[in-house]
């Protein structure tokens, strides 16, 4: 426990590696990472189709949201420690191939419990391939293309959640070959595919030659805790809150203070923790994995609740669902590939200043959207100053944790932060979702009303999520 961060044993170590095209590796893991991201909004076009199709309830649909990144957020360290036992590249493909196949069983999907499973597994191959992006990017890329990397995979992140909404809607109106909402998984397999076929000639082969040991106990805990917390929040809005609901997600919280006691134990008995101490106490790192939680907390619950809104309450087409994102997702990405060009001594506070742009706009846009008119250029306006915000604050956020990082923590740290992003989004749709579908009534004007009551707690958790960056900047 006292062991500081720069006496980690050298054979930890992981060494920097030379490629031949730096460009074909980075262009590689991207497109496996944005897979994997894509696949976390790209289904939320999708809900009313699936929901008419395979006759899913509104929990049901939650749950297919959901399913696919609560496999995600609690193997994303294991999936490191794998790639650190086994090779970065033979984990990144193993979990692509498992992607791959479930991308194809989920768009076969016959009733929305089989889509639950194949979304699970799709979640499970994605936990496998994501952590290896990360650290194949910190050992490819150094100094000011490394920060480049940084800001590209960011944007794939956040980016590639805007960019499933449009894509979405495109494919789900398309209705190519008659696939409807089932194409939104099945364009993963040629992509899939073609990735399968040029990842070995391209990725780097290297591993750190370390037998890490896998923290099993600390990752029951963390998986039931997970489930304490959603499954009643998921299930609770459609029976009425019974009291089993209340009673579970009061023990989630007992189950988060064993997972922190179990951590310990790990660690006093020379395991490998999935949280390791070494790991948090690295600068900044916990702040900034709390920011990111709350962040994509509120994004992804934002992007469920205004979703169905604008399907099931206004009546929009999938495709005319996916564009109003346009807005929002070309804000964000402008920002976060070109936040660096802004002068060094603006970086302290750009973070906090990004997350209040996010507040504000936030709560402007759910108070416009209350009397349940059409969506207008004013409420485009303001979704897309709220991607400014967010690329004000994601993207610096993932550098300035990721840069202060020494090379042999480098796989863990990486599953922890994204280990909170997915974590956030899992509770925000969770969370935000079943607040929106309580209080949203059998009318339009009572669906309104709900956008933005919900729209106002999420500026609320945003604004202590600009308090927690403050903090972490000083």
């Amino acid at each position: 426990m006292t062991q500081s961060l720069t006496q980690s044993p050298p054979a930890a170590a992981p060494a920097s590696v030379a490629v031949r095209s730096p460009l074909a590796v980075l262009t590689v893991i991207l497109l496996g990472q944005f897979m994997a991201v894509l696949d976390a909004s790209i289904v939320n076009v999708a809900i009313p189709a699936i929901r008419t199709s395979l006759h899913a309830t509104g929990s049901g649909l939650q749950l297919i949201v959901s399913g696919y990144v609560i496999a995600y957020a609690v193997l994303l360290v294991t999936g490191a420690r794998l790639g650190d036992r086994f090779g970065q590249r033979t984990m990144f493909l193993t979990g692509l191939a498992l992607f791959t196949l479930a991308s194809l069983t989920c768009g076969l999907a016959w009733n929305s419990g089989s889509l639950i499973v194949f979304r699970f597994l799709q979640g499970v191959g994605s936990a496998a391939m994501v952590p290896q992006v990360m650290t194949i990017l910190q050992r490819v890329f150094a100094g000011p293309a490394r920060a480049r990397a940084l800001a590209a995979y960011a944007t794939v992140i956040s980016g590639g959640m805007v960019v499933g909404q449009i894509l979405g809607g495109i494919i789900v109106t398309s209705d190519i070959a008659g696939t409807g909402w089932r194409g939104v998984f099945l364009v993963n397999v040629p992509i899939g595919l073609a990735l399968l076929a040029a990842a070995p000639r391209i990725l780097p082969a290297v591993t750190t030659g370390v037998d890490r040991k896998l923290d099993l106990a600390g990752l029951a805990v963390l998986t039931a805790s997970v489930l304490a917390l959603v499954v009643p929040l998921v299930l609770g809005h459609e029976q009425d809150w019974p009291l089993w609901t209340r009673i579970t997600v009061g023990a989630s919280a007992f189950g988060f203070a064993a997972f922190a006691m179990v951590e310990r134990w790990v660690h006093r008995r020379g395991g490998e923790p999935l949280f390791a101490d070494r790991v948090l106490r690295a600068p900044g790192l916990v702040l900034t994995a709390a920011t990111l939680f709350l962040v994509m907390c509120t994004f992804g619950g934002w992007i469920f609740v205004l979703t169905i809104h604008l399907q099931s309450t206004l009546g929009y087409s999938a495709l005319h669902a996916g564009l109003l994102f346009l807005p929002n997702g070309v804000t964000f990405g402008l920002v976060s590939l070109n936040w660096t060009r802004i002068p060094a001594r603006f970086h302290r506070a750009m973070i906090p200043t990004g997350l209040l742009i996010a507040a504000l706009t936030t709560i402007v846009m759910g108070l416009q959207m209350r009397s349940g008119h059409d969506i207008a250029p004013l409420e485009l306006t303001v979704f897309g100053l709220m991607g400014i915000g967010y690329g004000l604050a994601f993207s610096p956020l993932m550098a300035r944790a990721t840069s202060k990082i020494p090379l042999a923590l480098a796989a863990d740290a990486s599953g922890i932060l994204v280990t909170c992003v997915q974590l956030g989004v899992v509770i925000g749709v969770a969370g935000f979702g079943s607040v929106f579908l309580t209080l949203a009534g059998s009318t339009a004007l009572s669906a309104a009303h709900a956008v933005g009551t919900t729209a106002t707690a999420e500026g609320i958790a945003i604004l202590v999520a600009a308090a927690l960056a403050a903090r972490a900047a000083r």
